[in-house]
């Protein structure tokens, strides 16, 4: 690609050199290029006209390309080496439409910083829609002239708009430049903005600018944001999780800690958050699940094999002995809260859930190997003469513990049969 000498955009036109053939792919890969080519293939009327188009680009028949505001002109060559003069027109935007349309510009210094790196900030388009400024063309917007002197879309001008959008995936300057201004004229227009907002910022001591309430609250309709679904970008593939936990910044620095922090229980608070934030992205976790209570997160921390003293803080915090709080780790590891909740908390259950259980446990054996069993609390059922017991969760699920030291500890995950979970119960299980 190569300018005519005012390639940089001080001219208002631009000649852009013809480009080789291709073979192959996509004529276009930006958002803004395929709907370049979506505003052609929704206007013409012929499709084989289309066809004979891109057949055309692809061999190089189209000649040096010709930009300046409301027109595009190249010669586009048969295959008989008859060459045709080929225009397209597209409607240039008015001057107060060119005022509005620096204004949103101005408005984000992303969108500045994306035309600056050739690229079309998509929000930019949706903006100026919305403000009733059309950037992109739609169906009928781009106008053919040929000196084939076919009426409409010919192979000829859909050349040239094929060709077009190879260009315009390099540059979008050269769309603006269609619509009345060359990228310096645009560039200019956008500093002189930029620094009289600064300088109404500085002498107003921060006051925003007048527009700039009415802009962020305004919003976009439903059927804006419909309507412009086709030139908008899809959305990223999302990126792959990473195959471990990052870790945590160090807080081990030559300078004291504010009173009350803890620079050690900083580092592993940030430890944890990034193994939990891991996890969710590999879905290893279940989003969406109920908040812990702070005394359920001291737990589940402690879960987690930490130094000595962080478990003992950890008890402390919770309300806890340090026993108290290895036989809630103990749960937890066997079935997370809801072991939690069947160590720690007694609840009732109706007379309707207490004939349930009293039945599933009377059909879970045989009659000849039924355990004798005395319902010593209202959920729990220990087994006469033996150091077992069930306890039966809010979920109607059995648990199984053990009496090891005299305490009733827990021995395993829950079962739905209560003949299941006491037989876990009677073998040592490692949680």
């Amino acid at each position: 690609m190569s300018g005519n000498g005012n390639g940089n955009g001080n001219a208002e036109e631009r000649t852009f050199a013809a480009l080789p053939p291709v073979q192959g792919g996509a004529f276009a890969r930006t958002w803004w290029g395929q709907a370049w080519l979506k505003a052609l293939e929704d206007t013409a009327l012929d499709g084989r006209q289309l066809k004979a188009g891109r057949r055309h680009a692809r061999a190089g028949a189209v000649g040096a390309v010709s930009v300046r505001p409301g027109r595009i002109t190249a010669v586009v060559q048969d295959r008989d080496g008859t060459a045709h003069r080929s225009d397209v027109l597209l409607q240039e935007l008015s001057g107060e439409e060119w005022d509005r349309l620096v204004d949103l510009a101005a408005d984000s210094a992303g969108h500045i910083a994306a035309l600056l790196d050739r690229e079309m900030p998509p929000h930019l388009v949706e903006d100026a829609s919305a403000a009733g400024i059309e950037l992109l063309p739609g169906i009928g917007d781009l106008e053919p002239q040929c000196g084939c002197e076919a009426w409409d879309h010919c192979p000829h001008t859909a050349a040239l708009c094929y060709q077009m959008a190879r260009l315009l995936d390099q540059d979008p300057f050269v769309l603006l430049l269609m619509r009345g201004r060359g990228e310096r004229a645009v560039v200019v227009a956008l500093q002189e903005r930029s620094a009289a907002r600064a300088a109404g910022v500085e002498e107003t001591h921060g006051a925003p600018h007048p527009g700039d309430a009415a802009r962020a609250g305004s919003g976009v309709s439903a059927a804006e944001a419909f309507a412009a679904r086709d030139i908008l970008p899809p959305l990223p593939a999302p990126p792959a999780a990473p195959a471990a936990p990052g870790e945590p910044p160090s807080l081990d620095t030559d300078t004291d800690p504010e009173p009350g922090i803890d620079p050690t229980a900083l580092e592993f608070l940030a430890a944890d958050a990034a193994a939990r934030a891991h996890r969710l992205l590999s879905g290893a976790a279940t989003p969406g699940e109920p908040p812990l209570t702070a005394a359920q997160d001291a737990v589940r921390l402690a879960a987690g094999a930490p130094a000595s003293w962080i478990t003992s803080r950890l008890a402390e915090g919770s309300g806890r002995t340090r026993a108290g709080l290895d036989l809630a780790v103990r749960a937890w590891r066997f079935g997370g809260p809801a072991a939690l909740a069947v160590l720690e908390q007694e609840w009732t259950p109706s007379p309707e859930a207490l004939r349930r259980a009293e039945a599933r446990l009377a059909e879970s054996w045989e009659e000849d190997e039924r355990p004798a069993l005395h319902r010593s609390r209202a959920t729990h059922w220990t087994v006469v003469g033996s150091d077992t017991q069930l306890r039966l969760g809010e979920d109607g699920r059995w648990w199984p513990y053990r009496r090891e030291h005299d305490r009733w500890t827990p021995a395993g995950p829950a079962e739905h049969d209560p003949a299941a979970a006491l037989a876990a119960g009677a073998v040592r299980v490692a949680p």
